[in-house]
């Protein structure tokens, strides 16, 4: 199985040109351990937790199996016959926690889990390691031109699940050479369900207020937020984990309350299905539940700073509105959006309503006076801010669409190009709409071979306006030029620049040679070679 549930842009210009390997230092290892053993502890208690007997149900535990005839179960697993007893009674394994006592007592090294490993030799430079005869060559400079990435070139981010394992895939995309292909990915620890572009570095030391950085931050079945560095490759673990998985969660109280599925106000305790970085106020990043909360991050202390609970269902979609920089708009599976400012926490937020569970919102980036929402029952509504309903029964759209027969899974309006509007949907359709005066008319559907659409997203550079990508259940990615369609060309002439002669339509994925070789071999069986 392979699949893609969301993808997202890098603007042009904040991906550094030469992605740095990953460097696993004292300092590193010092954090990874600590969030490790964090994990490592929670695994125990969960362990320790299944082995005790439910309250009167008598029957024995591996420390009290008095009155039972059975094995004890992890003495009968290393049990054997007589021969192998002989043969180990040279390592005098029984005595052997009353060696690593005394050894620890007389300050030898812990032999567990990365117990030994700080006492490796670490040479700044292979040169200095004996052990090493093969030294740094021109192989290292090849590699270097291999990660690097042009000022001309976008990153794009697939969350993606195949054979039962999820990372997060890299792209870069090549516009000038139609060239789409993986730069590097990161291991995710469950399932992806939303993805966000962040433009300050998150969890480094010693950086000023305006730095640019490109950082994503991973939405996935856990509860955790993760939050990576794009330009390491090869990491091992994310720059900053916002939740209780993060830093300073060792706090036992904190880590008691883990087994609670309670809502609170200092972290999710349920999946977490949206992400919206404020663009103003870069430190602030606005995630949403299953557990029905919206929440409030601090990107420079890595903390919560905010719980809100204006819904009664999973929150599912959030945007930021584009000028009212505190503003966020926020959409329930108890079909109704929120439309809340973030500084006054407990004012009455306006509430509109519609028919069917929300999938998404968006606000209209050429005129924030009007928001968007898709459904689940196909249909696109456009509101205006400033008509606030009495209640969410009466709701008055500006109009409503029926986009599609199933769920609209995914839409975005273009940044660059004022009044076009893609919506994809579970019907595996894709289909692009002018937004007029008078109301919106389908330009062009399409089936783009992606499976089941979960993710639309314009570029976010004017140069690449018109290009889009769309992702869905098969776990293919494809880069639409939508300028290329005919029916685009005339609905938008005046953005796109004229052509002699006849263009072809492009759509650019990535080169699968497996596939290729898969294809040929079968072609060479039917032929009977």
């Amino acid at each position: 199985m392979s699949m893609i549930t969301a993808t997202a842009w890098v603007p042009r210009g904040f991906a550094a040109p030469f992605p740095v390997k990953y460097n696993f230092d004292e300092g590193e290892f010092q954090r990874i351990a600590e969030l490790a053993k964090l994990q490592l502890d929670d695994a125990n208690e969960d362990l320790e937790e299944a082995q005790k007997p439910a309250a009167g149900d008598g029957r024995p535990t591996v420390e009290d199996n008095s009155g039972s005839d059975a094995e004890d179960p992890p003495r009968k697993a290393v049990e054997s016959n007589g021969d192998d007893d002989d043969n180990l009674k040279e390592y005098d394994l029984d005595h052997y926690d009353e060696d690593v006592a005394m050894d620890q007592e007389k300050g030898g090294e812990n032999m567990g889990m990365f117990g030994n490993i700080k006492s490796l030799a670490y040479h700044e430079s292979n040169k200095d390691d004996p052990y090493i005869t093969m030294q740094e060559n021109e192989d290292d400079d090849e590699d270097r031109e291999e990660l690097q990435i042009l000022a001309t070139d976008n990153m794009l981010l697939a969350a993606k699940i195949e054979d039962e394992v999820a990372h997060l895939e890299v792209y870069v995309y090549e516009d000038e050479a139609d060239n789409l292909y993986v730069h590097h990915d990161l291991m995710l620890p469950a399932i992806p369900l939303c993805l966000e572009w962040i433009d300050m570095p998150v969890g480094k030391s010693s950086v000023e207020n305006d730095s640019r950085a490109n950082f994503v931050a991973v939405g996935t079945f856990d509860p955790d937020i993760e939050i990576w560095d794009l330009d390491t490759v090869d990491c091992m673990y994310p720059n900053a984990i916002l939740g209780q998985g993060g830093e300073g969660a060792e706090d036992k109280k904190k880590k008691q309350r883990k087994k609670s599925k309670k809502p609170n106000d200092e972290h999710h305790v349920d999946a977490v299905l949206s992400l919206a970085a404020n663009r103003q106020h870069r430190n602030l990043l606005a995630s949403s539940s299953a557990d029905k909360t919206v929440k409030l991050w601090d990107l420079n202390t890595a903390k919560c700073a905010k719980s809100y609970t204006h819904h009664t269902d999973k929150v599912c979609a959030l945007a930021w509105h584009p000028r009212e920089s505190t503003v966020l708009l926020s959409g329930s599976y108890d079909r109704t959006i929120v439309a809340a400012d973030m500084r006054a926490p407990d004012a009455k937020a306006p509430r509109w309503g519609v028919e069917s569970d929300v999938e998404n919102v968006r606000w209209d980036p050429h005129d924030p006076n009007y928001f968007y929402i898709s459904t689940e029952n196909g249909v696109i509504h456009l509101h205006d801010i400033r008509n606030v309903p009495s209640s969410p029964a009466a709701s008055k759209p500006v109009w409503i669409l029926q986009a599609h027969d199933e769920s609209v899974s995914a839409f975005d309006v273009n940044p660059i190009i004022p009044g076009f509007m893609v919506t994809g949907s579970t019907d595996k359709q894709v289909k692009l709409w002018n937004m007029s005066a008078t109301g919106p008319t389908m330009i062009v559907s399409r089936n783009l071979e992606v499976g089941k659409i979960f993710s639309t997203i314009f570029a976010p550079d004017e140069e690449v306006g018109f290009r889009l990508s769309v992702a869905g259940s098969k776990g293919v990615l494809q880069v639409w030029d939508t300028s290329t369609n005919p029916a685009v060309r005339k609905a938008f002439a005046d953005r796109v620049a004229p052509v002699d002669g006849e263009i072809k339509e492009r759509l650019v994925g990535v080169q699968d040679d497996s596939s290729e070789s898969e294809d040929e071999g079968e072609a060479e069986k039917e032929n009977g070679k």
